[in-house]
């Protein structure tokens, strides 16, 4: 029994010891795959990415009625009843939406009224110019006779005392007088009855072109395609597509949009930070999430000139458009996209990553390398995963990523190049004299990122 026991005993002691062995093994290979990196030679580009989506460098809006042009009435706000799905493909004049036009229909009832109101008031006017014309010339023709009849009174009183011959000549000249008053007074009525008929006739016609222009947006609250194509919906200003029950402003009424599939353009942001080194022309490497492993070739084909402040961006941002090379019927606007802007390319230089180029507080630059020791460097340009070794590495050494435990036992190697470091330490401290206070606190916030506080020291 006891001998079992102490079997047991020893066989548990060698598989934790096994174990312990086993893991200290895995650990330190784990620590060698993570804790270096070797230093590369061969090709280098510095670059800016930015994930953006595609859109049509050509499109034309599917619009619905432009009410604001018709100044006779009100312009409501236009909802959106039905849409067909987006990304269908259409012909020129096939059914794209329909608007509500309930407003605008009851709308149309309450002017068809009012239409037939100013028609009866028209008729009814001119009706009334005709009596009252009629029965002034009637007037005018009796007074004519009133007139003849007292001439030949004054005729017949040729032969009477001069008295009555008097009264007879003041009775002409006072049917004479009062005939003058009926023409003059029948013009005036003619005048005034024209001037009416003619406002009313005006208001009738106003009317008219309100119930025609009611009828002819009524007509266009069926939209339909002005051109072949595929419907993209289209956005609002705060980013969300119109679709079914979406209420267009009645300002800009587009519903959907046609694009031009054969040329497409990467819409993207670039932080401001970034944007003053893209040029318009430069090369970028863009690919699609819906297609993995697919690279297109575009370039830059324009800059804003204004910054601007968007959704979940700390700082402004500028709008970078990348015109896609060649033609792929695959390709749909709105899909997202991943872009790489290549701003610069070198050919066979020495690289390392980021983090294991180390700094001092003497802003000497190093790295630790495998064999042991701190080998001083000539830094050049950097990505934003690896940078550029000048002067002071060799292709193929192996550097830590990380400070090691016992850095302070490191030798340091490569004293040579500090005073080549110093230099241009100096040079560049009188640039940065020359810079603006702006761009001087943007230069010492980048500088910062790669210091610490150790001094380069044996």
């Amino acid at each position: 029994m006891k001998k079992t026991i102490i079997i047991t005993l020893i066989v548990a002691v060698l598989s934790t010891s096994a174990l312990l062995i086993f893991a200290r093994l895995t650990s330190n290979r784990d620590n060698a795959y993570t804790n270096f990196a070797e230093a590369l030679k061969g090709r280098f580009e510095i670059t800016i990415s930015g994930t953006g989506q595609l859109e049509a460098e050509v499109s034309s809006d599917i619009k619905g009625p432009n009410i604001v042009k018709y100044r006779m009435f009100r312009a409501s706000p236009l909802k959106i009843t039905d849409l067909i799905p987006e990304g269908t493909i259409v012909k020129k004049g096939d059914y794209v939406a329909t608007l509500d036009k309930s407003t605008y229909e009851n709308l149309l009832k309450d002017e068809i009224t009012q239409l037939k109101v100013t028609e009866s008031d028209l008729q009814m006017k001119i009706l009334d110019t005709a009596v009252v014309l009629t029965a002034l010339r009637d007037d005018i023709r009796n007074q004519k006779f009133s007139v003849e009849e007292a001439g030949i009174a004054v005729d017949q009183s040729a032969f009477e005392p001069p008295a009555i011959q008097r009264q007879a000549k003041l009775n002409l000249e006072k049917e004479k007088r009062i005939l003058d008053w009926k023409k003059r007074l029948y013009l005036l009525r003619y005048a005034q009855c024209k001037l009416d008929v003619k406002n009313l006739r005006y208001t009738n016609r106003i009317q008219m072109d309100k119930v025609k222009d009611l009828q002819t947006v009524l007509d266009e609250f069926t939209i339909k395609a002005p051109a072949d194509g595929m419907v993209i919906y289209k956005k609002d200003r705060m980013g969300n597509k119109i679709q079914q029950g979406t209420v267009l402003n009645p300002f800009n009424p587009v519903v959907a949009t046609l694009p031009d599939l054969s040329s497409l353009l990467s819409k993207i942001y670039i932080s401001e930070i970034d944007v003053s080194m893209i040029k318009k022309g430069l090369p970028v490497q863009v690919t699609v999430d819906a297609f993995k492993g697919k690279t297109y070739n575009g370039e830059v084909s324009s800059i804003a000139n204004i910054g601007e402040q968007i959704f979940n961006a700390d700082t402004k941002v500028f709008e970078v458009m990348v015109k896609l090379d060649h033609y792929d019927p695959s390709l749909r606007p709105s899909m997202t996209t991943n872009n790489k802007i290549i701003v610069k390319t070198f050919g066979n230089v020495v690289y390392v990553p980021l983090e294991s180029l180390h700094t001092g507080i003497d802003s000497i630059p190093f790295v630790y390398t495998k064999d042991g020791t701190r080998q001083v460097v000539i830094p050049g340009e950097s990505n934003d995963k690896n940078i550029i070794i000048e002067q002071g590495l060799a292709e193929g050494t192996t550097v830590y990523l990380d400070t090691p435990d016992n850095f302070d036992k490191f030798k340091l190697t490569g004293k040579e190049l500090i005073s080549i470091l110093k230099e241009r330490q100096k040079i560049r401290r009188i640039e940065e004299e020359k810079l603006t206070p702006e761009n001087k606190v943007l230069a010492e916030e980048v500088k910062s990122e790669h210091n610490s506080d150790r001094p380069l020291s044996n």
